[in-house]
């Protein structure tokens, strides 16, 4: 038992610590969150340009890698396949835009055959990955 003459001590819950704490989580999401960016392209090296700008709309990554493979939303594919498989991923009327991201050791060839088959196919239309100076 208690001795009658003794106050009773009132506990109290800080909570200032915990929300300092939830604030802090708060801000490291919201800045890491700022440099995820969504790319369907492989790695690869991209050659620089000054006139380099990024590009918003409905987009099909075309990566060419260094040893010549290709791959199409990092599916590989072949260049007499790739006619067929763009046909299929564009919708008729809209505007699809094929990213061409070609290793700056790619021969140019390649990349003209692949830009030769890109024209024939209808409502693509391309550009090719690099990166700002």
């Amino acid at each position: 038992m208690r001795p009658i003459n003794e106050p009773e001590e009132n506990f109290e819950i800080n909570i200032v610590p915990m929300i300092d704490v939830i604030f802090a989580i708060l801000a490291f999401f919201m800045v890491s969150s700022l440099s995820l960016t969504r790319s369907q392209g492989l790695p690869v090296n991209l050659p620089s340009a000054q006139t380099a700008e990024p590009k918003q709309t409905a987009q099909i990554n075309l990566t060419i890698k260094t040893d010549g493979n290709m791959f199409l939303d990092r599916q590989p594919i072949e260049l007499n396949e790739l006619k067929g498989a763009l046909t299929d991923k564009i919708t008729p009327n809209s505007e699809s835009l094929v990213i061409i991201n070609a290793d700056q050791k790619v021969e140019h060839g390649q990349v003209v055959k692949v830009m030769d088959r890109l024209r024939q196919v209808p409502g693509a239309t391309m550009a090719i990955a690099a990166t700002q100076e």
